[in-house]
C-alpha cells in the first residue's frame, strides 16, 4: 500500500511520522541540508529502523521555499514487493491531486505536472519499487531541469548524478563529558512513555547497555524505551543481552516498525532465495568473518560458492552487513551481521533445518583458524597469531558451548582449544581456556591422545590460582601422555610440576623439573610452549641459589628463542638474565637488560604481570635494594627470594 501526501501546490509542515524530536543527527541533518541544496537527486540510505524518513522529513519541512515551490512526498506502507507499476501509478494519482482516474495519465502526464512549478519529489521508502524507481528518476530529472529528488532506501540506487548520503545507527560512546546520542533518545523516550522517569548514574550505565545490545539503532531504542513500563532498566538490559527480536508496539503507524523482528522481516523478504539462504546461513557466526569464511559456510545445497561474494556485497548494502570501508577494495573485507539481523537468521536457519550442518562447519571452521594461529605462533608470527585468534573469540565460544551442550564433536572442540594455548596463557584469558577445557574433557574418551595435552594445559591454567587442582589434574595427564606416546606433553607436565614446586618455594626442585621440560619437549612441536620457555623458567629458579648458573640457562633460553622467533620466551629468558645479573652484583648491565626487555613489550597485550616484575626490578636495581621481582605461577613462577 503507498500514501501519497502533498500535490504541486502544497508544501504540507506537519505529518505524524515527523513529529518526534530529532536526537543524535545534528551532524547528518546539516549534511543532508547541504547536500539538497546543491544537487537535484540525493539519496539517504541505511539499514532498517535507523531512521532514514525521520530524518529527511525533520531536514525539508523547515527548508528555505526559494529551493522549491511544491513537495510531492509517496510513501510505502504495506509489507513485501510491491506490483510493477505501482510507484508510476501512485505518483499519478498524487499529482492528480487524488482524482479519479488520475491514475491514467501515464509518465507523459507526470512530467506536466511535475514541469508546472520547482518541486521537490520526496519519494520515501522506494525499496519494494526500487528497479522502478530508478527509470522514473532517471526520466524525470533529464526531462525536468527545475525537479529535485529526495529517495530514503536501504541501498543507493546507483545513478550517475546521486548524492548519497549514509545513515548509520547513533552512537553508544559519549563524547567528552556528554551523553552518547543513543543514550540521549532513550532517555526521551522513557520519559515519554513514563512520565517523570527518573533516571540516575547507575540507570545511566544500564541505559548505555541497553543502547550497546541493540548496535544504536533508533527504532530498537524506541522499542525498547516503551519496556520500561514493564521492566526496570537491569531487567531490560539483561533480557536484550539475550535477544532482542520479542522489542514490539502497536503504536507505530508504518506496521513494519510496530516490531524489530518485523523491521528486519521487511527486509527479508525482498530478498530473493540465494539471498535468504546466505543470510540464514551465515548467522551461525557471532563476529566478524571474511568471504572466504562465508563461502565455507554457505556454499552448496542450492548455492553457488561463486554466487556469495555478490551475495555479501548486496546485503552490505541493504544493511544487513557491516563492512568497514568497502567490498572489493584493496584490504580483504571483512563482514559481521548486525545483532538483529543475526537473530532473524538463526531463527530462519532453524526453521530450515539446517543449524546442526552449520553449527558443524563452523566448528571446522574455527579449528582451521586455531592450527593456522598455533602456527603463526610457533613460527614466530605471535602478534599475527594473536590478531587472528581473537577475532575469532565469539564464534569460538559459541561452538565450545554447542559441542557441550550436544556432546557434538567434542574431541574437535578440544583440539581447538589446545591449540589456543598461547591466548589462554599468555593474553591474560586462563580462566576462560581453563572452563572450555573443564567442560570438554569429561566429554571426551580417555583414551583419546587429545585428552593428555588438554590435561596438561588445564593444570598450568589453573597452577595460579588453585595448586592443589592443577596437581590433581597432573596426575591425571601422566599416565594418559605416558600411554600415548606423547613427549611433548609429558614434558610440558614437567614444566607445569616446576611452577607448582615454585610455588612450595622449592627452586632446586623446580630447577630439575624445568630441567626435564627443556629436554624432552621436542623443539617446534605444536600445542604448548617451547622449550626456550622452559629454559627462561629455569633461570628463573637457578636465580635464587645459583645465579651463574642461571645466566647460562637465560643465554640458552635467549638463543633458542632468537632461533624459532618466540618473542614472548625472549623476553622471560631477559628477565630472567637481567636478575641474575642483579644478583651476581652487576647492577649496570642488570639494567640496561632490564630496560630492553621492557621496551620489546611495547605495543604486545602479554599478560601485563612480566611488565610489573621488570619495573619492579628496575626499581630495585636503582635503588640499590634486593631483587624482589614479583611473576606469578602462571606462565611462570614467583622466583625463590634470596
Amino acid at each position: 500500500m503507498w500514501t501519497s501526501l502533498g500535490s504541486p501546490r502544497s508544501l504540507p509542515r506537519s505529518r505524524s511520522w515527523g513529529s518526534r524530536d530529532l536526537i543524535g543527527r545534528k551532524q547528518e541533518s546539516a549534511a543532508l541540508r547541504g547536500l539538497l541544496a546543491r544537487n537535484r537527486l540525493v539519496s539517504v540510505t541505511g539499514a532498517a529502523g535507523v531512521g532514514k524518513s525521520h530524518l529527511a522529513a525533520r531536514v525539508v519541512l523547515p527548508m528555505p521555499m526559494g529551493l522549491w515551490e511544491s513537495l510531492v512526498q509517496v510513501r510505502w506502507h504495506g509489507p513485501g514487493a510491491a506490483e510493477p507499476g505501482a510507484l508510476l501509478t501512485e505518483l499519478a494519482r498524487t499529482l492528480s491531486g487524488g482524482a479519479l482516474g488520475g491514475e491514467a495519465m501515464g509518465m507523459a502526464g507526470v512530467l506536466r505536472r511535475l514541469a508546472a512549478a520547482p518541486t521537490l519529489l520526496f519519494l520515501d521508502d522506494v525499496d519494494p519499487v526500487q528497479p522502478e524507481c530508478v527509470g522514473i528518476v532517471q526520466q524525470v530529472l533529464m526531462a525536468v531541469p527545475t525537479l529535485r529528488v529526495l529517495v530514503t532506501s536501504r541501498q543507493a540506487l546507483g545513478l550517475g548524478d546521486e548524492r548519497v548520503l549514509r545513515l548509520p545507527p547513533l552512537s553508544t560512546g559519549g563524547t567528552g563529558d556528554g551523553r552518547a546520542p543513543a543514550v540521549d533518545l532513550f532517555v526521551d523516550r522513557v520519559r515519554t512513555a513514563v512520565r517523570d522517569f527518573p533516571v540516575d548514574s547507575a540507570d545511566l550505565d544500564h541505559a548505555t547497555a541497553i543502547c550497546r545490545a541493540v548496535e544504536g539503532v533508533p527504532l530498537a531504542i524506541e522499542l525498547a524505551a516503551e519496556q520500561t513500563a514493564h521492566f526496570t532498566l537491569s531487567e531490560l538490559a539483561k533480557r536484550l543481552e539475550e535477544h532482542q527480536g520479542w522489542l514490539s508496539s502497536p503504536y507505530p503507524v508504518l506496521r513494519r516498525h510496530r516490531s524489530l523482528r518485523e523491521a528486519i522481516g521487511a527486509t527479508y523478504v525482498l530478498c530473493e532465495p540465494v539471498l535468504r539462504i546466505v543470510w540464514g546461513r551465515i548467522s551461525i557466526l557471532n563476529g566478524w568473518f571474511t568471504e572466504g569464511t562465508a563461502v565455507l559456510m554457505c556454499g552448496g545445497e542450492g548455492v553457488d560458492p561463486a554466487l556469495i561474494p555478490g551475495c555479501l556485497a548486496r546485503l552490505t548494502a541493504m544493511g544487513v552487513l557491516d563492512c568497514p570501508g568497502e567490498p572489493g577494495g584493496a584490504r580483504r573485507a571483512r563482514y559481521r551481521l548486525t545483532r538483529a539481523a543475526r537473530e532473524f537468521g538463526a531463527e530462519r536457519l532453524s526453521q530450515a533445518g539446517e543449524f546442526p550442518v552449520a553449527a558443524e562447519r563452523r566448528l571446522v571452521h574455527c579449528r582451521s583458524v586455531a592450527t593456522v594461529a598455533e602456527n603463526l605462533w610457533s613460527t614466530g608470527s605471535q602478534p599475527q597469531a594473536v590478531w587472528l585468534a581473537e577475532e575469532e573469540l565469539a564464534d569460538l565460544d559459541s561452538t565450545m558451548r554447542y559441542a557441550v551442550e550436544h556432546g557434538h564433536q567434542v574431541e574437535a572442540a578440544l583440539e581447538t582449544v589446545v591449540n589456543l594455548w598461547f591466548l589462554w596463557a599468555v593474553y591474560g584469558r586462563a580462566e576462560e581456556g581453563r572452563g572450555y577445557l573443564l567442560q570438554l574433557l569429561p566429554l571426551c574418551e580417555p583414551e583419546h591422545p587429545l585428552v593428555a595435552r588438554g590435561l596438561w594445559l588445564a593444570a598450568w591454567l589453573t597452577a595460579g590460582s588453585d595448586p592443589d587442582g592443577a596437581a590433581e589434574l597432573l596426575r591425571s595427564a601422566w599416565p594418559a601422555a605416558v600411554l600415548a606416546g606423547d613427549d611433548a606433553a609429558v614434558g610440558r607436565i614437567a614444566h607445569v610440576q616446576g611452577l607448582l614446586a615454585m610455588d612450595d618455594r622449592d627452586a632446586e626442585g623446580a630447577a630439575g623439573h624445568f630441567q626435564e621440560a627443556a629436554s624432552t619437549v621436542p623443539p617446534g612441536s605444536p600445542g604448548g610452549p617451547s622449550p626456550a620457555l622452559s629454559l627462561a623458567a629455569l633461570a628463573l629458579a637457578q636465580s635464587g641459589f645459583a645465579p651463574a648458573a642461571a645466566k647460562r640457562s637465560a643465554r640458552l633460553a635467549c638463543a633458542e628463542a632468537a632461533s624459532r622467533g618466540d618473542a614472548w620466551a625472549a623476553v622471560l629468558a631477559r628477565y630472567a638474565a637481567a636478575l641474575a645479573d642483579h644478583r651476581l652484583g652487576r647492577s649496570g648491565r642488570a639494567w640496561r637488560r632490564a630496560q630492553r626487555a621492557l621496551a620489546t613489550l611495547h605495543g604486545e597485550a602479554y599478560n601485563p604481570d612480566i611488565a610489573i616484575a621488570l619495573r619492579e626490578l628496575i626499581t630495585a636495581i636503582e635503588s640499590g635494594a634486593p631483587a624482589r621481582p614479583s611473576v606469578p605461577p602462571m606462565p611462570l613462577p614467583t622466583p625463590v627470594r634470596a
